[in-house]
């Protein structure tokens, strides 16, 4: 069974750059706010002590994130800036496919079109400069929304989103799939070929 701490640390770790508060913390896992924030208060000093690590707990207006720690600053930036991490992958695509065509969206509405937690993708993306943040939801919890940005458009040879196909309207539900809106993303590029 896990510990409360462990529990914290799972739901921190998921909530990526978006964060989490301490009230979404007890809310999902049932535990008392008090509680959690003393669970937060010995997370974020096992991370100091720990020279082991790369992680700390951040956090500011009331969310907690977990980030790398400043030295290994380099070795994340030699990461990102590699050949095999700009090329995209398929679940990349797939991230940025259903941003592009759902612009302004959240992380989680773009879990639940691709079923699949997706903050490693959107953290890929945002340091290539494919999509931006593109302010906050007016919603519980405020959540970041994202955007394509004009990198998007240059880094597939595009003039406007307009150059994507439009998604097919159904009467019953006007809800694509991420395996659809994949599909005519990739049509679209391979148009512009």
């Amino acid at each position: 069974m896990l510990s409360n701490q462990a529990k914290i640390e799972s739901l921190l770790f998921v909530s990526g750059n978006e964060g989490i508060t301490a009230r979404e913390l007890s809310q999902l896992t049932g535990i008392m706010k008090p509680a959690v924030l003393e669970q937060l208060a010995l997370i974020e000093k096992k991370y100091k002590q720990d020279a082991n690590t790369a992680l700390k707990l951040i956090h500011a207006e009331e969310r907690y994130r977990l980030v790398t720690k400043k030295a290994v600053t380099e070795l994340v930036k030699q990461y990102f800036e590699s050949p095999a991490m700009t090329e995209l992958s398929s679940a990349a695509l797939e991230t940025l496919a259903v941003v592009a065509y759902k612009q302004p969206v959240t992380r989680i509405q773009i879990d639940e079109i691709r079923g699949v937690q997706s903050s490693g993708m959107l953290q890929k993306l945002l340091v290539l400069d494919l999509i931006k943040e593109a302010g906050r939801m007016d919603a519980p919890g405020r959540p970041i929304m994202y955007a394509t940005t004009e990198n998007f458009l240059n880094y597939f040879g595009i003039e406007s989103l307009a150059q994507l196909p439009e998604l097919p309207q159904d009467d019953e539900k006007n809800e694509a799939t991420s395996d659809d809106l994949m599909s005519l993303f990739n049509d679209a590029l391979d148009d512009e070929e």
